[in-house]
């Protein structure tokens, strides 16, 4: 069986995954087979001299590589008329010209382009580089194996080889293998790297393995078998072995591509496998969570305490020096009353004071609701405007508003009838005096005589006339800003009393009224419970402070009142507010 002498080197794969390109086993272009079986050998190849004397005539005067290339041609088209027989175990394989006109006008395979977006690799019309000349250094033992139809070669044909043959000795006898760059001195040409993020392949430097030293010229009468011998392919020793470069290595030589030479002994525990749920949300109430206001009340309440403690340890220590005796004795916590003023409350007054608690409950319960209700449950329209429609919450804190107008109003005017305006009206600058000398005594935990019967201290004076004369009128007025009875084409009232200035007052001063009920409550209870409660729900009292002290009725009274308030607190609220509110207008869902 033949063997070629030259290996086609082999590149990229085409598909992923593929192998390498071309495919092994095939012969690469320019490179011819034996004869197919049974061809016959060409009878007379004589027939190519006439053809072959015109090129040998001007490779004589040539270079030694055009000479080279001419040489090849020459010897292709010898071999061509002279193939081996079917079976012969010395037959050579015949090398054709790589120029497409030498084999045959079949064009050259193109491959990959070198660039991204360039042509394909070699470009289109180029020719493959002949092969180089025989080294005139064959062994004679090659010579004298070549085949008898080498030896029939023609004439014409052996002289053409043996004038090119001469023209080239000295190209053919220099010394291949010190040349650095590759066959003959031209470099060889570096491809793609075998690894990724390696150098070009082959390394550099690299060069094909040099032929053998040459030998003597073979005489003229051996000129047949030497041209016989230009046919054949290199020695295999002269074509380039490639050789794989080896993987990179750890400091103990185990390959970086092979896993790790040690023993798995960690692996990942169940928490690695069980996706962890995240915590919801704490409820928030207002600004806080709920842990965040029991903490708040805690750490304030404390505060509060301490700060109470060390109020009343320095008022008592003022109140125990020389200046603190005198100014309790120039003003004990209240001043005379003007003559003529009454004694004692009347029964309407009790009333009157048990309606105000009550609607002033209910205001503040729906006025609380108004500034957290995001989405009304029912809405209501008055019959005479249909145009207007607020939330049903709304209507029942204006029902609640005008209520409570209408009975503070008629509370005034009977304060002013009876008399009883001098019991909450300051009518002596001794007033401010005395409060300061009453607050003094109540933080210091020595609280003055409690007697509201006949007259009040200083303190409660300015605090009723306060919330009687300021804080009622200030949340009437900035209420009727805010609903609906206030006119909305009056520009200019509006341009002066903006409405931002009435929501800016209006929420301050329902946290008064809320502050004076709370401080207004723990003194009655602390001063005095049931005698106070005779007071003001059972009309019952005396110049004597400490009269009807066993007295329950005012305390009965009152339990029976915080009843009534309760009940009210929970029946406000759209399926009980609903049928009042259709008396006076229209209730829908929206």
């Amino acid at each position: 069986m033949a063997t070629y002498g030259t290996t086609l080197r082999r590149g990229l794969p085409r598909v992923a995954g593929g192998e390498p390109w071309p495919p092994n086993g095939e012969a690469p272009d320019g490179v011819g087979a034996p004869a197919a079986a049974g061809a016959p050998a060409a009878p007379e190849p004589v027939a190519a001299a006439p053809a072959a004397a015109a090129p040998a005539a001007a490779v004589a005067d040539a270079t030694p590589a055009a000479a080279a290339d001419t040489v090849s041609a020459a010897a292709s088209e010898s071999a061509a008329a002279a193939a081996p027989a079917v079976g012969d175990p010395n037959a050579a394989p015949v090398v054709t010209a790589a120029p497409a006109a030498a084999s045959g006008g079949r064009a050259i395979r193109r491959g990959l382009p070198r660039v991204p977006g360039g042509e394909p690799w070699p470009p289109a019309g180029a020719a493959p580089a002949a092969l180089p000349p025989p080294s005139a250094a064959a062994p004679a033992a090659q010579a004298a194996e070549a085949p008898a139809a080498g030896a029939e070669a023609s004439a014409p044909a052996a002289a053409v080889v043996e004038a090119v043959a001469a023209a080239v000795a000295p190209a053919a006898a220099a010394p291949v293998a010190s040349a650095p760059g590759g066959d003959g001195g031209r470099p060889v040409r570096r491809g793609l790297p075998r690894v990724p993020g390696g150098e070009p392949w082959p390394p550099a430097g690299f060069a094909p393995a040099a032929p053998a030293p040459a030998a003597e010229a073979p005489p003229a009468a051996e000129a047949p078998q030497a041209a016989a011998s230009v046919s054949a392919p290199a020695a295999p020793a002269a074509a380039a072995v490639a050789v794989a470069p080896e993987p990179a290595r750890t400091p103990s030589g185990v390959p970086l591509d092979r896993p790790l030479p040690f023993t798995r002994t960690v692996w990942p525990g169940a928490y690695a496998k069980t996706r962890q749920t995240p915590r919801p949300e704490p409820e928030r109430i207002g600004p806080f969570t709920k842990a965040q206001w029991a903490g708040a009340v805690i750490v304030g309440g404390g505060g509060l305490l301490f700060a109470a403690g060390m109020a009343v340890l320095a008022v008592r220590w003022l109140l125990s020096t020389q200046w603190g005796a005198d100014f309790l004795a120039a003003y004990p916590g209240e001043y005379h009353l003007p003559e003529g003023a009454p004694v004692g409350f009347p029964a309407w007054l009790g009333w009157q004071h048990f309606f105000n608690v009550f609607l002033m409950i209910l205001i503040i319960r729906s006025g609380l609701r108004i500034r957290g209700e995001k989405r009304p449950t029912a809405f209501w329209t008055p019959k005479w405007n249909s145009k207007r429609k607020i939330s049903l919450t709304i209507w029942f804190h204006q029902s609640l508003d005008i209520l409570w107008l209408v009975n503070g109003v008629l509370f005034v005017v009977l304060l002013f009838v009876s008399g009883q305006w001098m019991r909450v009206i300051p009518t002596s600058w001794e007033v401010f005096p005395n409060a300061i000398s009453a607050a003094l005594q109540y933080v210091s935990l020595d609280w003055p005589t409690e007697n509201g019967w006949v007259n009040y201290n200083s303190l409660q004076q300015i605090a009723y006339f306060t919330t009687i004369f300021v804080a009622a009128p200030l949340a009437a007025i900035t209420g009727a800003r805010m609903s609906g009875i206030w006119p909305k084409n009056a520009a200019g009232l509006n341009k002066a009393y903006p409405v931002e200035w009435a929501r800016a007052v209006h929420f301050p001063v329902m946290l008064y009224f809320v502050l004076f009920i709370f401080v207004h409550v723990v003194l009655v209870f602390a001063t005095g419970a049931l005698r106070n409660l005779n007071h003001m729900y059972a009309a019952q009292g005396s110049v004597d402070p400490n009269a009807y002290a066993d007295n329950w009725a005012g305390f009965w009274i009152f339990s029976v009142s915080l009843v009534v308030i309760a009940a009210a607190w929970v029946a406000a609220r759209p399926l009980v507010l609903a049928p009042i509110a259709r008396l006076f207008g229209t209730v829908s869902s929206r």
